[in-house]
């Protein structure tokens, strides 16, 4: 019994996927095998020469991404007073503070992005067991612990996407959707790259990036050549 279904071995047809590609042909080969009944999310999983168990060189941040993730984003702001009213007018889904952490803690979780005022966050640890393992839990470091409601909200209304290097020393992040087609999904890419460039930690030794994977949700992975990531970066 085959161990992909016939439309992945179909998109595979006359691929080596040990073969390194530039960054444009990794991106069209995985759109180009986006065979899915669905618009799968075009993924991609960046191996970073860094040792995330020492807290000097963990690479934790945020990126805006210029065309957007193509999806919906649910927003909730725990948050009191006058900022709940700021929150709403920014466009957060919900709002609340003691509240909303009730609400959480019963196991509704109905949102896909948190922000939080830094006056409410000993409210918000009640719960970090819970946001946590999800991925939502409030963080300075991305912007999402902060008085500016407004400008948070906005961020991740538009496609902000927050990033972590996982204890393997890789780095997932969505681009978009295959139907964004090549041209957006690259800009994204470039805006990621660029902000991982950034955070470069500087106890960092030797190679920073390591290999890079292009996939989407179905799909099977392109690898990168990553000789030609700098010129990608300064094209």
């Amino acid at each position: 019994m085959p161990k992909h279904g016939k439309k992945f071995r179909n998109a595979l047809e006359g691929t080596d996927l040990l073969e390194r590609f530039s960054i444009e042909d990794a991106v069209g080969k995985s759109l180009g095998a986006a065979l899915a009944k669905f618009d799968e999310t075009v993924d991609v999983a960046i191996r970073l020469g860094v040792d995330p168990k020492y807290s000097d060189q963990m690479v934790r941040g945020a990126v805006t991404l210029p065309n957007g993730l193509g999806k919906t984003v649910r927003v909730a702001v725990f948050c009191k007073g006058e900022k709940q009213a700021e929150a709403r007018e920014a466009g957060a889904d919900i709002v609340g503070a003691e509240d909303l952490v009730a609400e959480v803690k019963a196991g509704n979780l109905n949102f896909d992005a948190a922000v939080a005022t830094p006056d409410v966050m000993a409210l918000v640890g009640q719960i970090g067991r819970l946001l946590g393992p999800r991925g939502l839990m409030p963080n300075a470091k991305t912007g999402s612990v902060t008085f500016d409601v407004t400008k948070a909200v906005s961020e991740l209304k538009a496609g902000r996407v927050d990033f972590k290097v996982d204890k393997a020393g890789v780095l997932h992040a969505p681009l978009g959707k295959a139907s964004f087609g090549t041209e957006k999904i690259l800009g994204n890419l470039k805006a990621l790259l660029d902000t991982v460039n950034r955070l470069k930690p500087s106890s960092a030794k030797g190679t920073y990036m390591v290999s890079m994977t292009i996939s989407t949700t179905m799909g099977p992975g392109f690898k990168v050549d990553m000789t030609q990531v700098k010129k990608f970066l300064e094209g």
